[in-house]
């Protein structure tokens, strides 16, 4: 099977390397949550009605996800009904059953999360930024921020696709004084 390094490939090698680095084990969490994974299925889904498949296993029941449909197909030897589904999906779905997930199993970027692993997944992605009104005085450039925040920023905007045509960040200062900044987006798909 000649498959390129995905960015979960990536990402995990890059956490393996330095394991010690907080940062890169949570640029491996975020790129699980933003890929693509196909689930192993019971059977067909029928409608939005899936049933993962469940692994009872000595260290605790888990359901498998690869980043590449021709993965699970590798790992299961013959064509699979599967899901595909965002990965944050998968760990909200599976949050409070007592599941752990295995990943990638059968290539070099296995990894295997517990169930308290998925349950601090699904529970980081759920927090929202607080919401706020204010009435915009002015716009400037944006101003001072972190050089690791915008590598990030531009790989997320890079994916978003069909979702918007395109996005702005600005400077902003609202009435009050206060300042901050704002992304916008620009013939956003309302769908």
């Amino acid at each position: 099977m000649d498959i390129n390094l995905t960015d979960l490939d990536q990402s995990y090698l890059a956490m393996m390397l330095k394991p010690e680095d907080d940062r890169l084990r949570l640029h491996y969490y975020d790129a699980l949550a933003d890929s693509e994974l196909f689930v192993l299925l019971e059977r067909e889904p029928k409608a939005s009605d899936i049933d993962p498949k469940v692994f009872a296993l000595e260290g605790g029941p888990l359901v498998l996800v690869f980043d590449v449909e021709e993965r699970l197909s590798a790992f299961t030897g013959a064509a699979a009904p599967y899901a595909a589904l965002p990965g944050r999906v998968i760990a909200a779905a599976l949050v409070g059953q007592g599941v752990g997930l295995g990943i990638n199993l059968g290539v070099a970027s296995a990894m295997i999360l517990p169930p308290s692993a998925v349950q601090w997944l699904a529970d980081t992605l759920a927090h929202q930024p607080a919401q706020d009104e204010g009435r915009p005085k002015f716009f400037h450039p944006p101003q001072a921020l972190p050089a690791e925040l915008m590598r990030v920023l531009t790989h997320k905007l890079s994916r978003i696709g069909a979702l918007a045509d395109y996005a702005l960040l600005g400077g902003v200062e609202y009435e009050g004084g206060r300042r901050g900044h704002l992304l916008a987006f620009v013939d956003a798909n309302q769908n």
